[in-house]
């Protein structure tokens, strides 16, 4: 049986990125991945400014920046109206070297970090290597892997479960998973046609509110992604069927002959795992919570556990600090932002974005016309959503 530091189940971008930073931290690591390579998801394409800073750290940045664009600027439509509310982020450039989003799809991160784990002897990327048991003890957890061929084994210190929503890792520890599922659909059409020259001075990331269809506009390098909800009554052929896309694009744009490269329909949810540490078995990413996509925090919030806890394993490892502690204070940390931030802030954006909620949409709307005419509480919103106040919040957990 071979033996390794540790072994991360998912091979997406909190799996890869917790496997990179552990290789530089000097620590071996073993990546196992169920598929034939990188889910190639187009769910998750915004990196928020600190999260650049920490794929910067880790010397990432510069490689993932030229497969992005650029995003300072987003924008709060209003459907019925065309009024705009617009946010920079260049506002926050006294304080970091990003003071923008990057807009890049999330397998561009995991398949860099694959071909840069290739050149670490003390790590490894297994794929078609799909997890079907563990047991773990005082000393460690032995992981059992099936393969093409056979049904492997592997000793490791700790075992990372970066194995996504519906980690199977989660659910044999017998993690109760809090929270609720949308009752709509969410439907996700990407195209390469010219959005941009239907609207003025569209942006890259754009949330148009609207009480009959919200939707959101995301620009990638090639595509726009165009995001709303979806009836769940309707069947997934239905809505993904020429007829709903002409007529979506139609209402858009006063044109349904829109060509598509990819339609995607997928099921949202406002979960958090009780708890993230178990032993010598770690939740992190969407194994440990997931959130509705709207504001871009669901992949960074996932980074940032892989950051936090890679950090702290390192010191685990090398520097034999103790586990437990160390472990604990992950957790405490990372769930708080999650339930304190994530949940609250992207549920308040979906109500924001369907014109719902106590206020009524009219008002809501109008507090936001406020908070951007205030340079106060315009900075503390754009610090808010890009999730520097959260990570602020995390480090004050003791």
């Amino acid at each position: 049986m071979s033996e390794v530091d540790v072994v991360i189940s998912g091979a997406g971008p909190v799996g890869t990125l917790a496997a990179y930073a552990l290789a530089k931290g000097g620590v071996s690591v073993l990546v196992a991945e169920a598929g034939e390579d990188c889910a190639e998801d187009l769910r998750a394409s915004t990196f928020h400014p600190p999260t650049l800073e920490m794929l910067d750290q880790l010397g990432i940045y510069d490689e993932l920046s030229q497969q992005g664009l650029i995003a300072p600027i987003y924008q709060y439509r209003l459907r019925s109206t065309g009024e705009v509310i617009a946010f920079d982020l260049s506002e926050l450039g006294d304080m970091t070297r990003f003071p923008f989003r990057l807009q890049a799809e999330q397998f561009k991160l995991s398949r860099m970090l694959v071909d840069r784990l290739a050149g670490f002897p003390s790590a490894k990327v297994l794929f078609q290597h799909r997890l079907v048991h563990f047991e773990q003890d005082d000393e460690g957890v032995t992981v059992s892997f099936e393969t093409p061929t056979d049904i492997s084994k592997v000793r490791s210190k700790f075992l990372i479960a970066a194995d996504g929503a519906n980690s199977i890792v989660r659910k044999w520890l017998g993690v109760q998973f809090s929270g609720f599922t949308y009752p709509e659909k969410f439907l996700c059409l990407s195209t390469d046609f010219p959005i941009e020259e239907h609207f003025n001075n569209l942006a890259l990331v754009n949330y148009v509110a609207d009480a009959e269809e919200w939707l959101v506009l995301l620009r990638v390098p090639s595509l726009w992604r165009v995001l709303l909800p979806a009836d769940a009554a309707n069947s997934d052929e239905a809505l993904r069927s020429d007829a709903n896309k002409d007529k979506i694009f139609h209402r858009l744009l006063g044109n349904g002959s829109v060509e598509t490269a990819h339609r995607t329909i997928y099921r949202v949810h406002q979960r958090v795992a009780d708890r993230y540490d178990h032993g010598r078995v770690i939740l992190a990413g969407d194994s440990a919570h997931l959130n509705n996509p709207l504001g871009g925090l669901g992949m960074n919030s996932g980074i940032h556990d892989a950051v936090n806890l890679t950090e702290r394993l390192v010191r685990i490892i090398l520097d034999k600090a103790d586990a437990s502690s160390e472990l604990a204070h992950y957790d405490r940390q990372r769930r708080k932002v999650m339930n304190d931030f994530v949940q609250a802030q992207t549920i308040q954006n979906k109500q924001m974005l369907e014109q719902k909620g106590s206020l009524g949409g009219d008002a809501k709307y109008e507090q936001m016309r406020e908070l951007n005419r205030d340079p106060v509480r315009r900075r503390e919103y754009l610090l808010r959503q890009s999730m520097f106040t959260s990570l602020a919040d995390a480090d004050n957990v003791a």
